[in-house]
């Protein structure tokens, strides 16, 4: 297989042994249709060179790529799912394929499946992927990153010929079998099930190959500290995640431990929402009867699944340092979501007080917009403060920002500066409206594919959405 010279094969998380994966093969499926290929994120681990037909055999077939993992492994973790725990889980339909050094920065990154088959884990599912699901995953992982939230970036996907049936959209359905890139599969539930197992050995093992790979700046730590140590990592990077979630207005909708990893990044998009306005009880899966995972309640399960991680280390630390790394994830918090939010509106930050009144003045002015004033309009108007002034008061939104709290929320720009003015000269910030992505656009677009196999809506989509992440990089 062509591979370019910059691909660097890595495959670490076999080294652990069998007590963490179990061997598997893909699913032989009946048709591979190529219907998205990330050359982008392609060119980041040296697969760019790689034909459509070439790409199949990887990412359809998943013929071991070189020097690579020799076969696909299906990993083993627990989790609290709505905050019940459950020791019967694992990759259920999915597996880890291989693991490469991304060029530049020399992560250890992950190429997983999602939709690939049966696995030891699958607890009588098919194992397979809705093309929907997998339609709906590559839309989610593109605006994210657009937004500079951390998360795992779909690589590739391959509608795989089979009629499936779900109960919870009209069947039989079209199936696919999708590939993440992701900065590690390892979850919180990695440490759960071995923790549950009463297994402190391979919960130390655990705590040296995450730092050796992912945290390697804490590899002078001796053996006593290292659990904590990595607990507060994870804390700052979970901060941050959470963070970046709340000023794009995402709801991940499924925060089970499981889920979350330990690098910060999310993954695994099925019932996401970005919201359509500010609102702290938006909820986004339809089974989320109590509202657990709502908008505004993310901060608090974030901090609460980080706790379950934090138990799981009990064994191999003192738990003082365990609780002063937990009790470290306020502060990163609030200091990564001023961050985050002086982001999304293009401004330096000045003092620590000035940026928590500007950013809770900024809320306070979405809120008063009420049902007319959309989540990514609001920043899309100001993005650059009152050099957007002008640009924001000739729009449909004009008369709202004439409001008692949005005369506040201006007057607080009167002394911010742009950061990277120079960015509103792209021709993104000449459109009328901005892009975004609710729950309606995407339906018309699964119709379209779904009625009648148009996949030209999609692409432009994606295409619109690049052009945000070129307009915003940072």
């Amino acid at each position: 297989m062509p591979v370019s010279p910059s691909y660097r094969p890595d495959p670490q998380f076999m080294t652990l042994g069998p007590e963490f994966s179990d061997p598997v093969r893909a699913a032989d499926f009946p048709e591979q249709i190529l219907r998205f290929r990330n050359h982008r994120a392609a060119e980041t681990v040296g697969l760019d060179t790689l034909t459509d037909a070439e790409w199949l055999i990887a990412f359809a077939r998943f013929a071991p790529l070189p020097d690579n993992q020799p076969q696909p492994l299906a990993m083993r973790y627990h989790g609290h799912q709505f905050r019940t725990y459950n020791p019967d889980l694992g990759d259920g339909r999915g597996f880890l394929f291989a693991q490469l050094r991304e060029v530049g920065t020399g992560r250890l990154l992950d190429l997983a499946t999602k939709g690939s088959g049966p696995t030891p884990w699958s607890r009588r599912g098919d194992g397979r992927l809705t093309l929907k699901g997998g339609v709906r995953e590559v839309l989610a992982a593109a605006m994210l990153e657009a937004l500079s939230v951390p998360t795992s970036r779909a690589f590739s996907l391959v509608e795989t010929g089979e009629a499936l049936e779900r109960n919870d959209e009209p069947s039989p359905t079209r199936s696919a079998v999708l590939t993440r890139l992701s900065h590690s599969h390892v979850r919180f539930g990695t440490f759960q099930r071995h923790a549950f197992e009463e297994r402190p050995d391979n919960i130390s093992r655990l705590v040296d190959h995450v730092i050796e790979n992912y945290y390697p700046d804490l590899a002078g730590e001796d053996a006593a500290a290292r659990p904590a140590a990595l607990l507060r990592a994870v804390v700052k990077a979970s901060a941050h995640l959470t963070a970046r979630w709340m000023a794009a207005g995402f709801v991940h909708g499924v925060l089970n431990t499981d889920n979350m990893n330990i690098t910060g990044e999310s993954f695994d998009y099925g019932p996401y929402r970005f919201l359509p306005r500010n609102d702290p009880n938006f909820t986004a899966a339809y089974f989320d009867q109590t509202g657990l995972y709502a908008f505004g309640r993310q901060p608090e399960t974030m901090f609460w699944n980080l706790q379950q991680l934090a138990g799981c280390l009990t064994p191999v630390s003192e738990s003082d340092p365990l609780v002063a790394a937990l009790n470290g994830f306020s502060p990163a918090y609030r200091d990564a979501l001023m961050a985050a939010m002086l982001r999304r509106l293009g401004l330096k930050a000045t003092t620590p007080q000035a940026d928590i009144s500007l950013v809770n003045t900024a809320f306070k002015a979405i809120s008063a917009g009420g049902d007319r004033l959309r989540w990514e309009p609001f920043f899309f108007d100001w993005f650059g403060g009152l050099a957007s002034e002008d640009r924001a008061l000739r729009g449909s939104r004009a008369d709202l920002y004439g409001s008692e709290e949005f005369l506040a929320f201006r007057a607080l720009l009167a002394d911010r500066e742009p950061h990277r003015p120079e960015r509103l000269a792209n021709a993104y910030f000449e459109a009328a409206e901005p892009v975004e992505l609710l729950y309606d656009e995407i339906e018309t677009l699964w119709s379209a594919i779904s009625d009648r196999d148009d996949w030209e809506p999609f692409d432009a989509k994606l295409a619109a959405i690049e052009q945000v992440r070129v307009a915003l990089v940072d």
